[in-house]
């Protein structure tokens, strides 16, 4: 039945591409891609009510004049697009666009369940895009990720500039560390010491010795095993292993003592008691009480956002050096949440294919990808005249993000910046975007590589959706119960072969066998 399927797809596909004329005037290299305007149909989902303003980036603009390429943007909210998105998929060819862009738009499970609507990509991509050609051989995992598990490219990739290494990083209170005259811990060992220190004194100088609390968060995630040697930064549940290998987190040896330790320093009151039943609001009440500042230490995306009033008591330290006296930083050596499929797609109702990969070439280089992900030159982004690039103020009353949001794609769509023209990019790094690079002085240096995420088979993702239910809620009642009562050693066993018997194995092989084909496409 599949081969019978597989052979009607691609009959389908013979046909669609058969359909398909080259668009009279066209160049394949070259400005305008065309001699008479061509009007391409391109489909985006933007977060709540963020209208249209992007359209008016003066890249996005001045392409449209070069290129003759006229695009007809159709705009959907994030509001209504969970009701709109599986009725346009029933509707096919009759409702589609010509292209869909962004990954928040159509994911990989939308394309491969409906494989039949979405143009293969590969050859073209060698004839008529050069920019993206070379990004593919400066980084190969941006070819792997936008390579289907049957073997063809449906779909787009972007490199995001400028993105941090590291993802959430150590932040110790300093102000705290001077008032009781100690030294900024080195390894678990240290802060454990710091810790008790915290809680046993009055590390806010406030006169209260009970007030202060040594570390807090929303939950207990990796974040507080990296010293461990746990780096997971897309959530996947898997570890890459210092042969490349690949292994489950969760019932690793690493995990296992960390749980350990973890339930040693909850048991000392140097974990908040509300750790696995706070939400953000009641952590960030905490983080920002407008009294005195509470917290020792944490993990944070960016101190700023969590610390905020007290934000100039703490700092980023280096990552603390667990038992092998390694330390390890969760991140992404390609940049974190940086490399991203499905970022634009041609659908078979496109008449003209070759038009929009030359159009979606132009993204792909450092100076349009600046623009695409912040804003244009000479208005959200500048050319300094010496080979570097910064951003503008935003206006008064806006904030920086809102501006990047307003003014272009953002995370959306094809672009892409190399590792040379990242270096070429200067961020404030007192604020937003520029302060979360600076924290990568102190931690960067200690990321190691990690699970890329992954593209399936429509089956597989059919399959993880339906095991993974049932073993993430498992692992993460486990996990709470171990730190807060203890007694791993004695449940170990029983926990791994529950989890067997929940598919534990069926899941590692789909995972690992996408893995596998993430590599070979490398």
């Amino acid at each position: 039945m599949k081969k019978l399927m597989a052979l009607f797809i691609a009959t389908l596909l013979a046909l669609s591409c058969a359909a398909m004329a080259e668009a009279p005037g066209f160049h394949a290299e070259g400005m305008p891609i065309v001699d008479e305007p061509v009007t391409i149909r391109v489909l985006t989902m933007r977060w709540a009510d963020m209208g249209d303003s992007f359209a008016d980036n003066p890249f996005l603009v001045n392409l449209e004049k070069e290129s003759n390429v006229k695009i007809d943007w159709q705009i959907v909210s994030s509001n209504d697009w969970g009701d709109q998105k599986p009725i346009m998929l029933a509707g096919g060819t009759e409702v589609l666009p010509d292209v869909v862009l962004g990954f928040q738009t159509f994911n990989e499970s939308d394309i491969m369940s409906n494989v039949e609507y979405f143009v293969p990509l590969e050859d073209m991509i060698e004839k008529y895009m050069p920019n993206l050609m070379k990004a593919f051989e400066e980084m190969p995992a941006l070819k792997a990720i936008s390579t289907s598990a049957d073997g063809h490219i449906y779909s787009l990739p972007s490199r995001m500039p400028k993105r941090p290494i590291a993802c959430n990083v150590p932040v110790i209170n300093m102000q705290w560390l001077k008032n009781l005259n100690l030294e900024v811990p080195n390894t678990i060992d240290e802060l454990e010491a710091v810790l008790t220190a915290f809680k046993e004194q009055d590390a806010n100088g406030n006169g209260d010795p009970n007030d202060e609390i040594p570390f807090t968060s929303i939950g207990l995630g990796t974040d507080f095993l990296m010293p461990f040697g746990i780096n997971d930064p897309n959530g996947t549940g898997f570890l890459i292993n210092e042969d490349g290998s690949a292994s489950y987190i969760y019932t690793s040896e690493q995990y296992k003592e960390g749980l350990k330790w973890a339930h040693k320093l909850y048991a000392a009151g140097l974990i908040d008691n509300e750790t696995f039943t706070q939400d953000q609001i009641i952590r960030d009440a905490k983080c920002d009480d407008p009294e005195v500042s509470r917290v020792g230490f944490g993990y944070a995306w960016s101190y700023d956002a969590i610390f905020r009033r007290w934000m100039n008591e703490y700092a980023v330290i280096a990552p603390l050096a667990g038992p092998d006296g390694v330390r390890y930083q969760q991140g992404d050596k390609n940049g974190v949440s940086s490399l991203k499929s499905n970022q634009l797609s041609i659908t078979t109702v496109c008449r003209y294919p070759e038009v929009v990969l030359r159009w979606a070439d132009q993204f792909y280089t450092g100076e349009a990808s600046i623009q695409n992900f912040w804003g244009g030159l000479g208005e959200v982004t500048s050319d300094n005249g010496d080979g570097t690039y910064s951003l503008n103020n935003p206006p008064e009353g806006t904030s920086a993000d809102a501006w990047y949001w307003a003014r272009s794609l953002r995370d959306f769509g094809p672009k892409y910046s190399s590792l040379e023209f990242d270096s070429r990019i200067v961020l404030d790094p007192t604020q937003g975007d520029g302060l979360k690079v600076a924290m990568d002085a102190e931690t960067a240096q200690y990321v190691h590589d990690c699970f890329p995420e992954l593209k399936y088979t429509p089956e597989e993702y059919s399959e993880l959706s339906f095991l993974g239910a049932d073993i993430n809620t498992y692992v993460d009642t486990m996990r709470a119960k171990w730190v807060t009562e203890g007694g791993i050693d004695e449940e170990w066993d029983a926990y791994v072969a529950q989890l067997n018997v929940m598919g534990l194995e069926e899941m590692n092989a789909i995972y690992l066998g996408a893995y596998a084909r993430y590599q070979q496409a490398q």
